[in-house]
């Protein structure tokens, strides 16, 4: 199952307070990307600090206890929107009746 994660970064979270973690963090997910449940990674253009990563996972619950284990969510510093992703279903709507 693909899930889509957003970073949700907690309103007193600074670069001062990310720095001691970064390394692990960077770490950590470079090892889940090796590993394949990191799927892809990005940086969110429009904002200072964010995060948005395409995990593969067997459920949202998985995900979730995944996302937990990064250096900056153990921290608060922020948190994810974990949103599970399917195949477009529109096109069944539309081609059912053909």
């Amino acid at each position: 199952m693909k899930i889509l994660a957003i970073a949700k970064v907690a309103s007193q979270t600074t670069v001062e307070k990310i720095q001691p973690h970064l390394e692990a963090e960077v770490k950590h997910a470079w090892k889940l990307y090796k590993e394949g449940t990191f799927r892809e990674m990005y940086s969110c253009q429009d904002r200072h600090l964010g995060v948005v990563f395409v995990l593969e996972c067997s459920s949202v619950d998985e995900a979730r206890k995944i996302l937990d284990g990064l250096p900056f969510v153990r921290e608060k510093l922020i948190d994810f929107e974990i949103i599970p992703l399917g195949p477009f279903s529109y096109f069944e709507m539309i081609f059912k009746s053909q």
